[in-house]
């Protein structure tokens, strides 16, 4: 491709207002960025919507992401920035591409760039610029591989191609030619395209401001009041349009996927002895706080509990400065309390069971608690006949006690 643009390599702070979110972007692509200073139009309609950007960009003309991945223009504020995002745009035909040549000279540049962000920007998040099909297709590249001769081959390639840069590095992406093509179907009057049929015409880059905002900042972009240089209502048709094919769907652009969650689940060991086992995603450090005065900083600790009670224990996922805290109440059940009574005198049959067991034992007049592994107490009781038939599939403890002295036994229910 020609080069139009010169190097561009620009900071820009948005001016200082009262915002609700304020998000800083790097910027690394083409003319398909330059045109129509799209980074400016983004922050443009993030203002109206009372949010800020920041940004930075280096935008070359013609530029492929096996360019930017030895540029130092793009790599430096990489390694010293503080970016919520680094976005990536390929050369706008290089995606569609047959597989082989993709492969070669793109994939590996989207990795390598993507490593670096990964390492540099650990609080921020790679997201790739999702571009269209040319209006009419590729005409010089169609004899040699024919999706590229219509627009939605074309589009449907690069498509495809970006969705594989985003799974294979854990990226989310902003689907601006999913958008133009819903505006193409929904609203044929409206050119997205320059007289060259393939650079973005003022709706076009107004469809990809649009779409930024619902990727970056997660918002409504119905909310957006600046209409740039478009008519009322064709600026309306394309902020619904950035609404459902973005906003209305996140998590198909992988956006929130990668987002700090926090959960854990818990195993007993003993009747007193747990197991915490974090299930967190996208954390890089941890707090656990088990309601009886002692915590931990391990991912998977293991707790011993004092006292029978029920403990209230919080757990923490915390990833650059955001944590969310999630809780859980465990009963604990000291049962080494009391003298043991002989092991001989009571028996439980059949083990496993299907849910009915009985005590047989020539002992009269003895209590009965069964408890599941989590510590909880499922069944009190002084039959002889006992019915957990109620309880999940697992192992169940027996606790049964004489004359202030006990005895506990592990039965099965399948």
């Amino acid at each position: 491709m020609k080069n139009i643009f010169p190097v561009l390599f620009v900071l820009f702070f948005a001016n200082a207002v009262y915002a609700q979110e304020t998000i800083r972007v790097f910027f690394v692509g083409n003319s398909y960025t330059a045109y129509n200073s799209l980074p400016q139009l983004i922050a443009d309609v993030a203002q109206s919507a009372g949010d800020t950007l920041i940004f930075a960009s280096n935008l070359m003309g013609g530029a492929t992401l096996q360019s930017h991945a030895t540029n130092a223009n793009t790599l430096e504020p990489i390694e010293v920035g503080s970016w919520d995002f680094v976005v990536l745009q390929a050369q706008s035909q290089e995606p569609s591409f047959p597989i082989v040549q993709v492969q070669a000279n793109t994939f590996p540049y989207a990795t390598a760039l993507n490593d670096s962000i990964e390492k540099y920007q650990p609080c921020g998040e790679t997201m790739f610029y999702m571009t269209w099909g040319r209006e009419n297709g590729d005409a010089n590249n169609c004899p040699f591989f024919p999706p590229l001769c219509t627009y939605e081959g074309m589009d449907s390639m690069l498509r495809m191609r970006y969705e594989m840069m985003g799974n294979d590095n854990d990226a989310v992406l902003s689907p601006v030619g999913a958008v133009w093509r819903y505006i193409r179907e929904n609203h044929p009057m409206i050119d997205l395209y320059a007289n060259d049929g393939s650079h973005p015409s003022t709706k076009g880059s107004y469809a990809a401001a649009c779409t930024f905002y619902a990727a970056m900042f997660r918002k409504d972009p119905t909310a957006i009041t600046f209409d740039f240089s478009l008519n009322a209502a064709d600026a309306l048709a394309i902020r619904n349009a950035a609404k459902v094919m973005v906003y209305d769907s996140l998590m198909t652009w992988n956006i929130g996927t990668y987002d700090l969650t926090a959960d854990f689940i818990f195993t007993t060991v003993d009747s007193a002895d747990f197991t915490f086992i974090n299930m967190s995603s996208n954390a890089d450090s941890y707090y656990w706080d088990f309601g009886d005065g002692n915590t931990s900083m391990l991912e998977n600790p293991t707790h011993s509990f004092s006292n029978n009670a029920t403990y209230t224990v919080s757990f923490s996922a915390i990833k650059c400065g955001d944590t969310i805290t999630v809780s859980q109440n465990i009963t604990a059940y000291v049962v080494n309390t009391k003298p043991l009574l002989n092991e001989n005198f009571f028996r439980l049959s059949p083990n496993p069971t299907n849910g009915i067991f009985y005590v047989d034992s020539d002992i009269a007049d003895f209590n009965i608690e069964v408890y599941n592994q989590y510590g909880q107490v499922v069944l009190e009781t002084k039959s002889r006949q006992i019915d957990i038939s109620n309880q999940p599939k697992g192992i169940y403890y027996v606790n049964i006690e004489f004359k202030s002295q006990y005895l506990r036994k592990q039965i099965l229910k399948y």
